[in-house]
């Protein structure tokens, strides 16, 4: 094998390379080592690895996969970016690297896979990630600037095929199913994919809709590299390496990730599709990433939001716990249709109209009546008045009656046998709300239970229920979206969903500043206007136009106090935009 010195200027002539030439062979690294699921079996170049004699496969060349990873963003917005990124993640060194056209990202990721080597995208810092990895050959699909060191030139996906002795032409894959079609290859399969449309008669100019996504970070891409002249007939032999194990990649499926996935699945890496870039977003996500059992997670793209956050939404989703309706996400996704009152009475709403098992039974009824009228799940719900104001201020002066936990528990444990959500109202008096919220925090821990703040009920010093309507500022409100959040990040629980009751915009000035950016809490107005439905709807546009970044909304009908009467099912579902959370009183 030749000493691998950084290589002179290339130079810029095409030489086509047949495939008797560089014919690319799947060995074994040994007699006693067959190739297996593991990724032990190796790929060598010209005849050393198509058994000739004297062939020492014991002598291939292993490229070293990190160890000792951690959960990590990989926050690259393009190809190349997160290739780059990929490859300091995943490999500590490498004799053989790929460096791929932008247009010709998935080719060169086949061609990775295969090898078990790192994958990179023509760019800013290729030259130093080669140097890095102590690279003394580079195989290049397509036109790229010089890598520094000895190349293997091949044109295209086509030219690919031949150079790696595949049984086959290169596989068309459509575009968007890059990301999938790169996890159903097999490595000894040596199978080469390829954008669908391409042909040998097109070879990439870097101008194509793949190049696009692979641009510098203001959107541009670069003016494409002239071809390279091969240095060398055939790649030094190489080995698949030995997965390093213990990590978990995640990717939104984009085909900007082909080439990162690439070099994460050949260190051995697992990696899952999470489309929404977020792994408690489905239930298949979440049981994915619970099988995995993974010990640290990287996420592939800005998709995924900060380290911090990441780490966070991965271990929830690694219990496997999942919320009525499926997956860890409260909204989007879901319709709730819940019964509104106290358990111990019928004064406060029709929840506490019945027994527990009845009032399971009435809103699993009444939800029923919406499963037809929306395309997602529709999930029977319980607002549990967990706080009753009060016209006295009793013991503690607050002009609350707090309901003892235990009180509460039998409805929260039932409603979770049944695959309902419960949110908890607090109506706090002259007290705060996250003082009252701490008072529940055992039945705050499990998973099926959110909470409702009704400000109605919040109490200036020296004011008492009726005799105006109370209200909360903003930062009030964020203490308990950031109680709320904290609560659910320390104990790995799936996200909460935070009610704000609303029918005057005066009760939460400024509604529009809540923190919303909070991944743990779904912060939902609730829209508590009742009477004439005309009015109803005046307060339902008021509030909108009072708080227009938010994303979830709630609208309440009443048996009694609406005129002429609450709109049915259909009816409700028409008000617009159409409501996440629809309650009953």
């Amino acid at each position: 094998m030749p000493d691998h010195h950084p290589r002179p200027p290339a130079r810029r002539r095409w030489v086509a390379l047949t495939a008797a030439v560089v014919l690319l062979a799947a060995c074994t690294p040994g007699a006693d080592s067959p190739d297996d699921a593991g990724g032990t079996g190796g790929t060598t170049a010209g005849s050393s690895g198509s058994g000739a004699e004297g062939s020492d496969s014991s002598a291939a060349l292993v490229a070293v996969p990190a160890t000792g990873q951690e959960t990590t963003v990989l926050g690259g917005a393009t190809a190349a970016e997160l290739a780059i990124q990929a490859s300091g993640t995943f490999f500590e060194s490498a004799p053989v690297v790929v460096v791929a056209a932008q247009d010709e990202q998935l080719a060169a990721a086949s061609a990775g896979v295969t090898l078990g080597a790192p994958v990179l995208v023509d760019g800013p810092g290729v030259l130093e990630e080669v140097e890095r990895l102590g690279a003394g050959t580079a195989l290049t699909v397509g036109p790229v600037e010089d890598p520094g060191v000895e190349v293997l030139a091949v044109e295209d996906g086509q030219a690919l095929a031949e150079a790696l002795g595949a049984d086959a032409a290169a596989e068309p894959v459509p575009d968007g199913e890059q990301v999938g079609a790169l996890l159903g290859l097999e490595p000894a399969a040596r199978t080469v994919l390829q954008v669908q449309g391409r042909d040998e008669s097109s070879p990439g100019d870097g101008t194509d809709a793949a190049a696009q996504t692979s641009g510098d970070s203001a959107g541009q891409t670069a003016a494409p590299a002239e071809p390279l002249e091969s240095d060398v007939e055939e790649l030094p032999e190489t080995a698949r390496p030995e997965p390093a194990g213990g990590s978990t990649v995640l990717s939104t499926g984009a085909d900007r990730d082909a080439a990162a996935v690439a070099t994460a699945l050949a260190a051995g890496a697992q990696v899952l599709v999470v489309p929404e870039g977020d792994p408690r977003a489905s239930s298949e996500v979440v049981q994915a990433v619970a099988a995995a059992e993974p010990g640290a997670v990287v996420g592939l793209g800005p998709e995924f939001g900060s380290t911090e956050t990441l780490a966070s939404t991965a271990r929830a989703a690694a219990t496997g716990v999942e919320l009525p309706g499926g997956g860890q996400l409260v909204l989007p996704g879901k319709t709730y249709v819940a019964l509104y009152g106290n358990p111990t009475t019928s004064a406060l709403g029709v929840l506490g109209e019945q027994g527990p098992d009845e009032t399971i039974e009435r809103a699993e009824e009444i939800a029923g009546t919406y499963t037809d009228l929306v395309d997602e799940p529709v999930v029977p719900a319980l607002e549990i008045i967990a706080t009753v104001a009060s016209a006295e201020a009793g013991p503690d002066g607050n002009y609350s009656n707090e309901m003892d936990v235990e009180t509460l528990r039998p409805l929260v444990d039932l409603a979770a046998e049944h695959g309902m959500y419960v949110v908890l109202d607090l109506q706090p008096g002259r007290t705060d709300f996250v003082t009252q919220a701490e008072l529940y925090e055992e039945l705050l821990v499990q998973p099926h239970v959110g909470l409702a703040l009704d400000p109605e009920w919040r109490l200036g010093p020296d004011e008492v229920h009726l005799r105006q309507i109370g209200q909360v500022d903003v930062a009030e409100v964020d203490a308990v979206v950031d109680w709320l959040a904290e609560l659910t990040r320390d104990h790995d629980l799936p996200q909460k969903m935070l009610v704000l009751h609303q029918f005057q915009t005066r009760m939460i000035p400024g509604v529009d500043r809540v923190d919303q950016s909070r991944p743990e809490v779904a912060v939902l107005i609730h829209a508590d206007g009742q009477g004439p439905q005309e009015s109803k709807m005046g307060t339902w546009r008021a509030l909108h136009d009072h708080a227009p970044s938010v994303t979830h909304w709630g609208w309440k009908n009443f048996y009694d106090e609406d005129v002429p009467g609450p709109l049915s099912p259909a009816e409700t579902m028409q008000v617009e935009p159409t409501p996440d959370f629809i309650s009953y009183q």
